[in-house]
C-alpha cells in the first residue's frame, strides 16, 4: 500500500529587480507575474518607467516547465490545484526573505502589482504578513475565496486598490466580472477602484506609466 510523505528542506530560488534603489527613489514595486512568465522576462513591463524613481522588484513562481512541444520555451507557475496549502506557505516564505532582503531603509510609495495568476499570490501574501502598502493593483486576475474583510482590516484607510482589466480579456467573462466586483468589494470596500481599458489579457504599460506618475488613478 502507497502513502504520501513529506519533508522539510532549504531551497533556492532566483528573483529579478530592475534599476537600482537610491535617494531619488520615489517608487518601490512588488510585481508578481503571470502564470507562464519568468520575472526576468515580466520585469520588462516595467522598463519604460522613469529608473531614476522606480525600483522594481519581481518574484520568480517556483515551478517551471516547458511550453509547447519543441521544449524551447520556458514558464512558470504560482500555484495549481495539487497540495495548494503547503505551496501557498513556500512562497510566502520565499517573499518573506525576498522583502526583508531588498526593503529600503528609507521612506518610499509602496506598490504591490499581480498579474492574472499572480493576482492570488499577492493578496495572500499581503493579507498573511498584514504588509502595509499604498497602492495594490489586481491586474487581470482572480482573488482568492477563502479572503475575508478580515484580513484587510489593517490596511491604511489611504491606501487605494485598483481592479484593472482589458474589455476584451477572453479569460473575464461578464459572470468573472460580476463575481470579481462584488469580491473586491467585500474586501475592500470605497477603496476599490474599477479600471478598464480596451485590450485583451495583456500587461497594461500605459497604467503601470500613469501610476507611476500618480495620475489621478
Amino acid at each position: 500500500m502507497s502513502s504520501e510523505k513529506s519533508v522539510t528542506y532549504n531551497t533556492t530560488n532566483s528573483y529579478s529587480t530592475l534599476n537600482a534603489f537610491s535617494e531619488n527613489t520615489k517608487n518601490v514595486w512588488l510585481v508578481f507575474h503571470g502564470m507562464g512568465y519568468l520575472s526576468r522576462y515580466f520585469i520588462r513591463y516595467f522598463s519604460d518607467i522613469d529608473a531614476s524613481e522606480n525600483f522594481i522588484i519581481a518574484p520568480q513562481a517556483p515551478s517551471k516547465y516547458y511550453q509547447g512541444t519543441n521544449f524551447k520555451h520556458v514558464g512558470a507557475s504560482w500555484l495549481t490545484k495539487e497540495d495548494t496549502i503547503s505551496e501557498t506557505q513556500n512562497i510566502l516564505r520565499y517573499i518573506d526573505e525576498i522583502w526583508k532582503t531588498e526593503k529600503p531603509a528609507k521612506d518610499f510609495t509602496f506598490i504591490v502589482l499581480g498579474y492574472s495568476q499572480g493576482v492570488s499570490i499577492a493578496t495572500r501574501w499581503l493579507a498573511s504578513r498584514k504588509i502595509q502598502c499604498d497602492h495594490l493593483v489586481l491586474h487581470s486576475g482572480g482573488i482568492p475565496v477563502e479572503l475575508t474583510p478580515k484580513d484587510f482590516e489593517y490596511l491604511d484607510k489611504n491606501t487605494s486598490v485598483t481592479y484593472l482589466y482589458g474589455d476584451h480579456d477572453p479569460y473575464i467573462t461578464e459572470a468573472r466580472k460580476t463575481e470579481e466586483h462584488l469580491k473586491g468589494t467585500n474586501l475592500f470596500g470605497e477603496r476599490l477602484k474599477i479600471s478598464v481599458f480596451k485590450g485583451v489579457h495583456e500587461v497594461n504599460k500605459d497604467y503601470i506609466y500613469r501610476l507611476s506618475k500618480k495620475n489621478a488613478l
